[in-house]
């Protein structure tokens, strides 16, 4: 008999492939398991950053979310931790949900709690008057004022602006507290300039301010309201003159610039500082030491402490009997707290008060002071109370350097000790321990400004549009003139101020400012010292932190996964061109990209603010005018006359008409039509048109012309239908 063959359809399993390697699914997913189970103490840092998902969730919706959404969310989490089972995994799960819901609600309801009106057109001169919170230096010799209960001649209360800012060129500033008036021109919060720019109109809403605008006039007093201010009033009135006098005694002190950083460094307020100055120390990477955040914080309280303790420990009836620590970090921790007032209070000033506050409780309980799950709770304490930070540099910047500063003292901390401790035995010489504590100083500046410069880095290129890349060396010669020298000085300033005696280490103070504005003039200088990269994308700056987050975060290997985030991040500013064609909010001002990716600007003088963000957001790319009437450019796709320009790009035909003639005759061709004028009806039925109203609306636009079609992006794609929008009316 022969024996059948056996039918291969009845084969339970096919023999893979050898040429197809399947992954293993099931040990990948038995390996996740157990590195998470391995990580499960690490697990409550990433609390924090579900609060931030759900804080830019809210801030990433195109519609203003309704009111009841946080509730309802917060309803759901709870029905879901009701009747979900009890394994690790899924109560992390909720955790992180009611983390994000818990910053989802903080914005949402922050951003209704401050709701205020706001001016929706250009106004004035108009009578203004209020109460005096805020006096700004200005470099050119005025001063910026930040107005209060808010009244305009001939307005109702209903309509007017809790808050105005006003510029003044001449004139004595008014004093913080006092009641004023002025007649000035005011102006809503100017739209970003172009699409996927800063958001100043979102700001301006938080900070409850309503109008900008200049003086046309002089400050006059006016009588105080009834009801009196109340003690709120009364004590944010004086802190406010404190800064206003420790600034002005210090610049009066300090002859120029020197003064004005002086003012910068003990006050916050670095209006006064020469933007040629801010460049050379943004350049140099430098900018870092003139916001106070925690470098100054961790600066002031460590000076405080060691300070108080040694001058308790020259007391040998105190010395023998108490912990000297306890007394003197409540000493730091009160100093700390009056240096964050001087400072304004700024998000970094706060964020690294917070921290530095942490550290000194942890010294009164006799606690680990530095540790990741202190930079979580900063974090969880800013975003809860002020939501609105998540998005702007300072929060990113500060709490990516600390992170990583942290993160990277993990990994460091025991090597370092144990080479601290190598030799230094009851036979180790004086010269040999006072030679490792200098290598160690010295290796610390270094580290510290390496790790916290990469850090920061990616987010100043995204923020900023450039890089500073000589910024390690000016660090490395500039950071210990500022911990050993200027910050000591300073410290003994303030002290002397209420004594009027702070001329006596403002001198000193000012020959170490000095030392570094040079440092910062001279590594700004070198070739290539800070190049301007493109805008990133969202997506981008997602993808850096999530991937910054994940490689300092965990302690397995597998956080080096984090870096390819990282990378991604790096490279998104160059993931897609830049616009062929932008064109500014009052339609006066328009932009052409070059075929070498230069920016060919319309001629004129309209709108230099946009024409610079512009060239920054290209990458610093070379920006050259328009050709002369009846010449083409290089490539032949940018024609002009006196009347307007014609570009055409691939199969695109886009018209620019400064005049009505050349509108008429534009509408029956082009493809798009951009003019500052109001375009008839009939334009419309053939072409895109970008005119008068349609910038009103839209604000700036941005143009990607290909193979014969046109995309779109305009500001208002950006903004939304949110509270802060320009046509929105809460």
């Amino acid at each position: 008999m022969i024996p059948r063959r056996p039918n291969r359809s009845s084969r339970a399993v096919a023999a893979p492939s050898p040429w197809v390697a399947m992954p293993d699914w099931t040990a990948l997913s038995r390996w996740l398991a157990e590195t998470l189970e391995a990580e499960r103490v690490r697990w409550p840092l990433w609390l924090p950053v579900a609060v931030g998902l759900g804080v830019a969730l809210y801030f990433a919706s195109p519609e203003e979310p309704p009111r009841w959404t946080g509730a309802a969310m917060a309803a759901g989490v709870l029905v879901l931790i009701a009747v979900a089972r009890r394994a690790a995994w899924i109560t992390a799960l909720l955790l992180a949900l009611g983390a994000a819901t818990v910053g989802f609600v903080a914005a949402q309801e922050r951003a209704h709690t401050v709701a205020a009106p706001v001016l929706a057109e250009r106004i004035g001169p108009i009578a203004v008057s209020g109460r005096v919170i805020e006096v700004e230096a200005r470099a050119n010799g005025g001063h910026r004022v930040t107005l209060d209960r808010v009244a305009l001649a001939g307005w109702s209360r209903d309509g007017t602006p809790a808050r105005v800012r006003v510029t003044a060129t001449r004139g004595d500033a008014p004093v913080p507290g006092a009641w004023v008036s002025v007649r000035a021109i005011l102006s809503p919060p100017p739209r970003p300039a172009a699409p996927g720019a800063f958001q100043f109109p979102r700001r301006a809403w938080f900070e409850r301010l309503g109008a900008v605008g200049f003086s046309v006039g002089a400050w006059a007093a006016v009588g105080t309201p009834v009801p009196p201010p109340s003690l709120t009033d009364r004590l944010s009135a004086l802190a406010q003159q404190a800064r206003q006098t420790v600034a002005a005694r210090f610049r009066d002190g300090l002859p120029g610039e020197t003064g004005a950083l002086a003012a910068a460094l003990a006050t916050g307020d670095r209006g006064g500082v020469p933007e040629s100055v801010l460049e050379s120390f943004r350049g140099a990477g430098l900018a870092h030491l003139l916001a106070i955040s925690g470098l100054h914080m961790s600066m002031i309280a460590g000076l405080l402490f060691v300070g108080g303790r040694a001058g308790l420990a020259l007391i040998p009836a105190l010395a023998g009997r108490w912990d000297l620590k306890k007394p003197c970090a409540v000493f730091a921790l009160a100093g700390t707290a009056v240096y964050l007032m001087l400072s304004g209070a700024n998000v970094p000033a706060q964020r690294a008060f917070m921290m530095t506050a942490l550290v000194l409780v942890a010294v009164l309980l006799n606690r680990t002071a530095i540790s990741p799950r202190m930079v979580a709770w900063a974090a969880v304490a800013v975003m809860a109370t002020q939501p609105q930070a998540l998005l702007g540099p300072s929060f990113q910047m500060s709490f990516a350097a600390v992170l990583a500063l942290v993160a990277t003292w993990e990994a460091a901390a025991p090597r370092l000790g144990a080479w601290r401790t190598r030799g230094g035995g009851a036979g180790a010489g004086a010269g040999r321990w006072l030679g490792r504590m200098v290598l160690l100083y010295l290796g610390g500046v270094l580290l510290t400004s390496l790790v916290a410069g990469l850090a920061t880095l990616p987010f100043a290129a995204a923020h900023f549009n450039r890089v500073a890349v000589y910024g390690l060396a000016a660090n490395m010669l500039a950071v210990p003139v500022m911990g050993l020298w200027v910050m000591p000085w300073l410290l003994a300033a303030l002290l002397l101020a209420p004594l009027r005696l702070e001329g006596l280490a403002l001198a000193p103070l000012g020959w170490g400012l000095d030392a570094i504005a040079a440092v910062a003039a001279a590594v700004a200088g070198w070739p290539g010292a800070h190049p301007l990269v493109p805008a990133a994308p969202v997506w981008g700056l997602a993808a850096l932190v999530l991937g910054g987050l994940w490689l300092c975060l965990w302690r397995r290997p597998w956080r080096v996964l984090g870096v390819f985030g990282i990378a991604v991040g790096i490279a998104s500013p160059w993931a897609r061109p830049g616009p062929d064609l932008l064109v500014n909010e009052s339609g006066r001002l328009v932009a052409v990209r070059a075929a070498d990716g230069g920016l060919l600007l319309s001629p004129g003088r309209a709108d230099g603010f946009a024409r610079d963000l512009w060239v920054e957001r290209a990458g610093g790319a070379s920006a050259e005018s328009w050709p002369e009437p009846g010449r083409a450019t290089a490539d032949d796709g940018l024609r002009c006359d006196p009347r307007g320009c014609v570009l055409v790009r691939a199969g695109v035909m886009v018209a620019v008409a400064w005049h009505r003639a050349a509108l008429a005759e534009d509408c029956g061709r082009a493809d798009v039509i951009v003019t500052p004028l109001p375009a008839p009806a009939s334009c419309g039925t053939r072409a895109r048109v970008i005119d008068r109203s349609a910038l009103a609306a839209g604000g700036a636009h941005a143009l990607w012309l290909t193979e014969g079609r046109v995309r779109v992006e305009t500001v208002a794609d950006h903004e939304g239908r949110r509270l802060w929008s320009p046509d929105q009316s809460y």
